[in-house]
Order: structure tokens, then sequence, then C-alpha cells
């Protein structure tokens, strides 16, 4: 048994070009081989007919179709296209004015996918599997949310927004994902297909797991996970809604764990002196062999994700706030933390501009006003430079600390104890405080 069949989007486009490698049923036709399909008339065009929906179910064991152009990383600084491989179904939906490309298949088969696609499948084992549990339970949270919201009528679902002539905080869950479970780029958990699947090891860890998944008082826990910590972890309303789970708590990413008196970075000098400082952490690593092992290529031309700096001129600046945020602020006077989380993530930050003052969150809001395409994390402090007498600096220096939201698995600290022979279970209740790995958990 591979588990319960689960829907990923992949794709969403005017026109779709696939390639099914091997046999496959549609519309009582078998088909093989290149193929696309033309968003025409609120429909699906193909072969000259349109349709509204389009099903390609594999008649062969080990089918397999390509879909081009495959868009990874979307909106981050390593956005590309890629020619991915999956196994499964293949359905094809009309979405809002275009066609979006889904993939059906066994859960336990998407996970070996994702545990590829999220690191390299060379990561020490324990890894592999810590990653296996968490993943597994994040993608069950989802899918009962979703359902949940369902049977209450809850359609438009997920919505997140808080808006006001002061104010403006958005918060990224899952409110785009109506007509499939999940989506496949790192707004959900990568998935690439079976286009990096291809170590024992990362086969290996699924099986290990199958079926294991962490829970807390009985229910099965919304696990996350992001790059790197920083060295404290996250919690989860900082990001996402204002809803505290008791692990989901910040803790040390070091080997003082959760014994550790963690700073309280919800103060700002205490956020200054930790993000400017380097403390001892799991995550705080320069090891390249253990990077290149964990690390996917693309990942790895991120080097600074501990602690990194991004200088803009006041030019530079002003710009990428005002199209981000499509709202002109004039020349930046000031960015302002207003709270932070307890990692140092801040969560609400006040833009004093000379045409007029705003707070925007949460984290990943803030990431993406201050950034072409993401800061790495929005745990950083603001140094300005050469401040005129009309009090307008003309640079802006962001010294900050982690890559990713901070919240649960710290990917890199996960992986560095797993290279220092912590168990699969010790590195997950490092993490997650008070939770159990069990197997005991039926998806139904």
């Amino acid at each position: 048994m591979k588990g319960p069949m689960i829907s990923v989007g992949i794709v969403n486009a005017q026109e779709i070009k696939f390639s099914l490698n091997m046999n496959y049923s549609a519309k009582g036709e078998t088909c093989r081989g290149e193929e696309t399909v033309v968003f025409s008339e609120g429909g699906i065009l193909w072969r000259d007919k349109l349709y509204h929906e389009l099903t390609f179910t594999p008649t062969e064991e080990g089918a397999s179709f390509s879909l081009y152009d495959v868009t990874i990383g979307i909106n981050f600084h390593w956005e590309r296209q890629e020619t991915q491989i999956f196994q499964g179904t293949l359905k094809l939906v009309v979405e809002e004015g275009k066609i979006t490309a889904i993939n059906i298949l066994p859960v336990e088969d998407y996970l070996i996918s994702v545990i590829s696609s999220e690191m390299k499948a060379t990561s020490p084992l324990e890894f592999l599997k810590a990653h296996a549990v968490v993943s597994r339970s994040w993608l069950y949270a989802q899918i009962e949310k979703r359902r949940t919201l369902a049977k209450q009528g809850d359609t438009g679902g997920f919505f997140s927004l808080i808006k006001s002539d002061t104010e403006y905080v958005r918060w990224y869950d899952r409110e785009d994902h109506t007509i499939f479970d999940v989506c496949a780029d790192d707004h959900c958990q990568r998935y690439q297909g079976i286009t990096k699947a291809t170590k024992e090891a990362v086969v290996q860890a699924v099986e290990a797991t199958r079926g294991q998944v962490l829970m807390y008082d009985g229910e099965i826990c919304d696990a996350r996970f992001s790059k790197c910590c920083g060295g404290i972890s996250e919690e989860f309303e900082t990001c996402w809604e204002d809803k505290h789970f008791p692990y989901l708590e910040s803790v040390s990413d070091s080997d003082l764990g959760k014994e550790a008196t963690l700073p309280d970075l919800t103060q700002e000098s205490e956020a200054d002196r930790w993000i400017r400082s380097t403390p001892q952490a799991f995550c705080n690593t320069q090891n390249k062999q253990v990077l290149a092992q964990i690390l996917n290529n693309y990942d790895q031309e991120t080097t600074d994700f501990y602690r990194w700096q991004v200088r803009y001129t006041q030019e530079e600046l002003s710009e990428i706030i005002r199209t981000r945020s499509k709202t002109d602020y004039g020349d930046i006077l000031d960015l302002i933390p207003i709270q932070r989380g307890k990692s140092g993530r801040i969560t609400r930050l006040q833009i004093v501009g000379s045409k007029r003052t705003m707070c925007i969150g949460k984290e990943l809001e803030i990431r993406r006003t201050l950034s072409p395409s993401h800061l790495f994390s929005s745990a950083f402090v603001v140094d300005k430079e050469g401040v005129k007498e009309d009090g307008i600096p003309s640079a802006f220096l962001l010294t900050g600390a982690g890559w990713g939201h901070g919240v649960g698995l710290c990917q890199i600290g996960a992986a560095v104890m797993g290279e220092r022979g912590y168990l699969y279970d010790e590195i997950l209740l490092h993490y997650f405080k008070g939770a159990e790995v069990t197997s005991a958990y039926q998806f139904k």
C-alpha cells in the first residue's frame, strides 16, 4: 500500500506542452508522445476539440510523463524553468483563464519526490527520515484542514489580509489552492516528480518511516520547515494566522536545545545584539562537504544564509518598495521594526516615507516588499547611511539572520544533527516540542 491518493498542482499557463513517455488513456484514446493543450474559449483545446477538463491515465506500470517549462522557485532569487518527469495521472483543468496541470499519485510516492526535491538525496539518512515524517505530517494536516473547511462550506478559504489606511498585513499559507491538495513549489513543499528521485537512500527513508507522523494531544501536527532558522526557531503565529501551536514554539538550535535560556528577541536591543553576532548553532555551519550533501545545486548559490547583508541605495530601495507594494512612499526615511517574533523575525515593520507611512506584515510580506525577489528572512536590523539634513538617508544596510520563515524543522540544522549521529526521532523532538512520533495515525 502506498497510502491515499493526493493531487499536486504543477503548472498554470495558457499553453502547456508535455510528453507521455509511455501509454496513457484519455477520452477513449491511447496516447503516447508529444502533446500540447491550449486555453481557448473558456476550455482546453486538444486535438481540435474543446474540453472542460482532461485526464490522462497511465495504462502501463511505471508510466511517466514530462512537463516542459515548469517554473521552480517562483519569485525567489533562483527562479528558473525546468523540464520535469512525473509518474501517475495527469489531470488538466480550467482555472481563472488558464489551464492547470495536476499530478495525481499515491502519497508515499509523492514523499519520495519531496525528499529528493527539498534537498539532495545524498543527505544523512537520519535527516532524510526526519524530513519524511515532517513532510508526511504537514501534508496530512493541510488535507484535513482543507476538508474541514469544505465541510463548513468555506470554499473561498484561507483569506489572510488585514488592510487599512495605515496598515497592510498579509500572510501566505494555502489561500491559492482550492482545486488540488498542494502545489509543487516552495509555497507548499518542493515536488519535482521523479526528476531528482534517483537515490535508494530516499526510498529507504520513506519506507523506514512509512505511515509515521508527528502527533500532539491526539491531533496530527501542522509540521513546518525552512532552510535555516538562524539559531533560534520561530513560532507559527509570527508567520501565519494568530494561532499558537505548543509544538511550534521557539527552540535554540544547539546542543542545549529546549533547556537553553533564549534571549528575548522580541526586544529590539536583544534582537540587534543577536543578529549582529554569530552564536553557536547546528545551522551555523560552513562545512562545504555537509552543505554539498544536502543542498541542491541552485540552493548552493546561496552561501551566506546564517548571517547575511543587503545594501540598497535610496534610489534602489524606494523603487523596490514602490514596485513591490504598488505604493509610492516617496523617499524612504526609515524602516522601523514594530513587532518581532521570538527568533527576531519582524512580523510588523513600519515604512516611513516622505509621502506616506505604513505598517506592513507579516514576515513574508516584509521579505517580498524589501527585495526584487525575497529577503532571506525578516530577522534583520537596519543601519542608515549618509543621512542628510532633510533626514533622507543615502543608503540602507540590512543585516539579517537565517533563511526562510524559521518555523519548525531547520533543514540545515537537522542535516548537521544527522551528520553528527543524532537519530531521526531525536532530530524531530528537538524541533517539535512535546510532539510524539507515531504510526498509529490512520489517514482517511
